[in-house]
């Protein structure tokens, strides 16, 4: 299960740049430039028209529900699953804001105008009314959603305003999935993957900032807080399990930095991972040993997602955790020159986790 995509040799060298120096510091700032933003906007530019291979994740409750994936989710049918065609939306997106000038502006412009149109966004709505898939992707794929209407909200263009108008019902039932939800799970789903729920909760909080949307704020905070705020000592070294793309601990500490005040957070961050605060800090990369297959890859996501909670971390509590920028560098540096490849088991979605990364990078 291939997909031919130009091999791009040490990427991650490009990307390191000092204001002040040639050189480069461990703990110098990254950056994602003009360069390499067409390079890794070439990753779901390159399938988010493409129908197969897919896999639907859907529940049949009956033959009548045998369609093909475009025909079922005609905005999100593209790489390989509906989440990855999800972000991957988001990606271009958000490159656009950032680097107007990319290379291949006008053919993003064109599949997100086609892609993201009224119609089919009253498809992917309708869909989860479907017999036996209301609970379809939750809730990563609800909270990529909010994070494309999010980015779609912030870009000053009238594409963008366009586009929102069209994507606002299908935010808007995912904004109506998680009031309904959240009350309702009793326990945090704290795993490696998709499920984990404290990563769903950042990226919907983020929307519901941005958007003002005090039910939704709140909600998430209060569920945050009765889930993660009597954690400690977090076992790290327990981690990463074989197919992790995201890690639990991070994912945790990343929504409870966002939902509590400053100096509530310090005392709580002091016990959930108190070797955080050690100058020594160090994490190994997560290694993966075979990028061909579609579970083993996720190791590389897991290397971004990690690096975005320490940016994070460290952009909001400078003088506390700025030393922890050399491990999310390292993390970056590890996977970022493998992710463009002819593997289509990540190619189809890791360039999103990397420039989620790049771009919370201090």
């Amino acid at each position: 299960m291939k997909k031919k995509i130009p091999l791009i040799g040490l990427l991650f060298l490009f990307f390191w740049e000092s204001d002040s120096q040639a050189s480069i510091h461990p703990v110098d700032p990254i950056r994602l430039t003009l360069s390499e933003a067409n390079r890794l906007a070439a990753l779901p530019l390159s399938c988010m028209q493409v129908e197969y291979p897919n896999k639907l994740n859907q529940t049949l409750a009956d033959a009548s529900h045998l369609k093909g994936p475009k025909e079922l989710h005609p905005a999100f049918y593209g790489c390989f699953d509906w989440h990855s065609s999800v972000h991957g939306h988001w990606m271009l997106v958000s490159l656009l804001r950032q680097f107007p000038k990319l290379d291949q502006a006008e053919e993003i412009r064109a599949k997100l105008d086609k892609n993201l149109s009224a119609e089919n966004i009253a498809k992917e709505v309708a869909y989860f009314f479907m017999p036996e898939n209301s609970g379809f992707e939750r809730t990563y794929g609800w909270a990529w959603i909010l994070k494309l209407e999010e980015e779609l909200l912030l870009w000053d263009d009238p594409l963008g305003v366009k586009l929102s108008a069209n994507l606002r019902p299908l935010a808007g039932l995912m904004v109506e999935k998680y009031l309904d939800f959240l009350p309702k799970l009793i326990y945090p789903i704290r795993v490696g993957e998709h499920s984990n729920i404290a990563f769903g909760l950042s990226l919907a909080y983020d929307y519901a900032q941005t958007t003002n949307n005090q039910a939704l704020s709140q909600l998430i905070r209060d569920r945050a807080l009765h889930w993660f705020e009597r954690d400690t000592d977090c076992p790290l070294t327990w981690e990463p399990s074989g197919y992790d793309f995201l890690s639990p601990c991070f994912q945790e500490l990343d929504i409870m930095r966002k939902v509590l005040e400053k100096g509530q957070f310090e005392i709580w961050v002091q016990e959930f991972l108190p070797s955080l605060h050690h100058l020594n800090f160090s994490l190994e990369p997560a290694k993966v040993s075979d990028r061909s297959d579609g579970k083993l890859v996720h190791l590389d996501g897991l290397n971004f997602s990690r690096a975005w909670v320490l940016y994070g971390l460290a952009t909001e509590f400078p003088d506390t955790y700025g030393h922890l920028i050399k491990v999310a560098n390292e993390h970056i540096a590890h996977s970022l020159p493998s992710i463009v490849d002819d593997n289509y088991e990540g190619t189809h979605w890791l360039g999103s986790f990397a420039v989620y990364a790049l771009q919370q990078a201090p």
